[in-house]
């Protein structure tokens, strides 16, 4: 081989001797670039939370506004009494049931440990007394004594609890007791809890027990003190249950309402104590900064009259049957047009509450939401002789 073949060889082994490690270094930056590019970026100001599980949502339309891993079966320890007290509440409003009942501890009841009111076998207490002592203390005892006593046993009652989790629509929600005590396959996910926490807020007495900062119990023996710390220390903050158990950590499921728009925020699982309160406050901190609510009407709003033909009375009112309310983001919170939707005449008989027309709200001639209008009181249908009777009244 001459020096020139010899000096060429040279230089070529060289050449590719340099190139294969920026090869190598460009091959391998491909899989990092890949990831950047398929990185998921979170919106500049959106929280973190050490909540395992966390929802924040507006309950009017279901909006949800912040969420992680909203949907992971979890267990929920003492917040399973949102379901208690939204059952034993609805029967109550149901009138199958009167706050003044007197309810006998059975010794299931008094067995039971953790959070309690110390029941003895056989005390009798009011049905309202035991409510707020769920609500305010996380009684574990009353709870079971209020099972038994609207449902004739605990298991009867659980078994309601989750007839009601999937009249709901929850699927990632079973109950085994009525309390939240740690039992196998007993769970829920923050979207579930915060669902039940919403159908709660429609019932005047759920409301009612679970804002109550305190109650004297026995005669005054007794101080009951909501475990629900955001009462004090949150503006706004009206509702809510709290829960620990080894298993589950700190929880909370709460409501907080301010100049107009309520937010319901659920944290499952965080580790120190207070801590689900921190993590609560966190994240409405971020939902009252952003969102801001637009109020068109309120609940039960008498909005327009609809004629009723055959009828004792001549007109019905229309009455919205949820508050109108639209979420958006600061700034946008202009441009919003009302329709109502409602027949010109109804024949009788109307019942009130039925539905009888609709109450629209558009932006930009696209629909962002619809309510019901219902019926505002009955309209029996009058008989043959009342009938005639209007028609000659109509005439002369």
């Amino acid at each position: 081989m001459s020096w020139k073949k010899s000096l060429l060889f040279f230089l070529l082994f060289v050449f590719f001797l340099g190139l294969a490690p920026v090869q190598g270094a460009w091959a391998a930056a491909e899989p990092e670039k890949a990831k950047e590019e398929n990185r998921v970026v979170k919106a500049p100001g959106t929280p973190e939370t050490t909540a395992e599980a966390a929802v924040l949502m507006e309950p009017v339309t279901g909006r949800i506004i912040y969420e992680k891993e909203a949907h992971k079966r979890l267990p929920m320890a003492s917040v399973t009494k949102l379901m208690t007290l939204l059952l034993a509440t609805e029967a109550v409003e149901k009138g199958s049931f009167k706050l003044t009942d007197s309810v006998i501890t059975s010794e299931n009841a008094w067995e039971m440990g953790g959070s309690q009111i110390y029941l003895e076998p056989g005390e009798e207490m009011s049905l309202w007394d035991l409510l707020l002592a769920i609500g305010l203390q996380s009684a574990n005892d009353a709870s079971v004594a209020v099972a038994e006593h609207i449902a004739g046993s605990e298991e009867a009652f659980v078994q309601d609890m989750n007839d009601k989790a999937r009249e709901l629509g929850l699927t990632n929600t079973n109950f085994v007791n009525c309390h939240g005590l740690t039992a196998e396959n007993h769970y829920t996910s923050a979207y579930d809890l915060a669902i039940i926490l919403r159908e709660g807020l429609k019932n005047p007495l759920f409301r009612k027990i679970t804002a109550m900062k305190e109650y004297d119990l026995r005669g005054g023996a007794f101080k009951l003190w909501n475990t629900n710390k955001l009462l004090w220390w949150y503006k706004g903050a009206d509702a809510g249950k709290t829960g620990w158990t080894e298993s589950a950590k700190y929880c909370l499921a709460s409501s907080a309402e301010r100049d107009g728009l309520r937010l319901i925020c659920v944290v499952l699982g965080t580790e120190e104590p207070q801590s689900h309160f921190r993590e609560s406050m966190k994240l409405y901190d971020f939902g009252f900064a952003r969102y801001k609510a637009v109020n068109i009407a309120d609940q039960g709003e008498k909005v327009g009259t609809v004629k009723v033909g055959k009828g004792l009375a001549e007109t019905v009112y229309a009455l919205t049957l949820d508050k109108v309310s639209v979420i958006v983001p600061r700034g946008e919170e202009k441009g919003f047009e009302p329709v109502i939707e409602l027949p010109e005449f109804i024949n009788a008989p109307v019942a009130k509450g039925q539905e009888i027309g609709t109450y629209i709200v558009t932006k930009e001639g696209q629909e962002v939401l619809r309510v019901k209008l219902v019926a505002a009181q009955d309209v029996p249908k009058a008989n043959i002789l009342q009938q005639m009777r209007r028609v000659i009244d109509s005439v002369y």
